[in-house]
């Protein structure tokens, strides 16, 4: 049987290869807004990272500013206390907020009463202002006349180098676990029923159920709060500018990475701001940020998408 070619006239172009305007349109102004406000400062804050005042006048000067930052004293030991800082304070999330955000998700999917009231109070904190929630915990945690005075605590939990770190990243923990436990109650909701009711007419016991059919189901959810709690964690500043403001409490005990940025750029007490060194600090927060994603990307996905497949 003859086929007629396709015509290769101009005028008679095929339907399917119509540029879809339409597309144009409604992509147009987010892609607008994101660039404005998400890729124009990105790349003008790494573009300043590469520059600095020789003399009167600025120039580029490459890496430079990343090697004072890695390697003069007086950049480099507050830029590893607040990168360590941060790790630790990123570990606190991980194994206090993210374990507890799944217990919680896990006893709410059981149909206990009043679950729609647990979550919505577990969840309000998440909302508020910082500033509230910072200004609330002084006031609990105030070791003259706190709210927790009359049953005996009253040590200066944020004023205490070996205290201030995990009181915040605690207090942080309280604030955001309604994030973890919503997203995890939402991959547990998805499990069908048909393999729930299977195990337990099989004899398995709650805990058996959630370790063997649950979890597994619902590793792509843990992952993806991993990531989250990273990025989140790395980009922290708001808690402890509000509690500790820009000096993140006795001898820098809670300086973190975002602290530490603000400071630089924008000076503090006498010292005035540096905005080439302060970019630098924002392009070493983003390769921070962009390692722990890649990691998340190429072994924790990359091993889902084996064991699917």
């Amino acid at each position: 049987m003859n086929r007629k070619p396709f015509p290769t006239s101009t005028g008679a172009a095929r339907p399917g290869l119509r540029f879809r305007w339409h597309i144009l349109v409604f992509l147009a102004p987010a892609v607008l807004i994101y660039s404005v406000f998400m890729i124009y400062p990105l790349f003008n804050s790494l573009w300043l990272s590469l520059n600095n005042v020789h003399g009167e006048a600025k120039a580029f000067v490459g890496l430079q500013n990343y090697h004072t930052l890695f390697s003069a004293e007086q950049w480099a030991k507050p830029f590893w206390n607040a990168l360590w800082n941060n790790l630790k304070f990123f570990v606190i999330h991980m194994l206090v907020q993210n374990p507890v955000g799944l217990l919680l998700a896990a006893l709410l999917v059981s149909r206990i009463r009043g679950a729609s009231i647990y979550r919505t109070l577990i969840f309000t904190p998440t909302i508020l202002s910082v500033v509230i929630i910072g200004f609330i915990w002084k006031l609990i945690l105030n070791p003259v006349w706190g709210v927790l005075n009359p049953i005996g605590i009253n040590q200066p939990f944020l004023g205490l180098e070996s205290t201030a770190l995990p009181t915040l990243a605690l207090i942080s923990v309280w604030q955001n676990i309604g994030i973890p436990m919503m997203l995890f109650l939402a991959a547990l909701i998805r499990i069908p029923e048909e393999l729930m009711e299977a195990s337990r007419v099989d004899g398995a016991n709650a805990w058996t159920t959630f370790w063997r059919i649950q979890f597994p189901l619902i590793l792509p959810t843990v992952g993806i709060v991993a990531v989250l709690t990273f990025v989140g964690n790395f980009n922290a500043f708001d808690l402890i500018y509000a509690t500790q403001g820009a000096l993140a409490g006795p001898n820098f005990a809670s300086d973190i990475l975002g602290t530490f940025f603000f400071r630089t750029f924008f000076g503090y007490q006498l010292q005035p701001g540096d905005p080439y060194m302060g970019a630098t600090v924002a392009g070493v927060m983003l390769l921070v940020i962009l390692v722990g994603v890649l990691v998340y990307l190429f072994t924790w996905q990359r091993r889902l998408q084996d064991i699917q497949f």
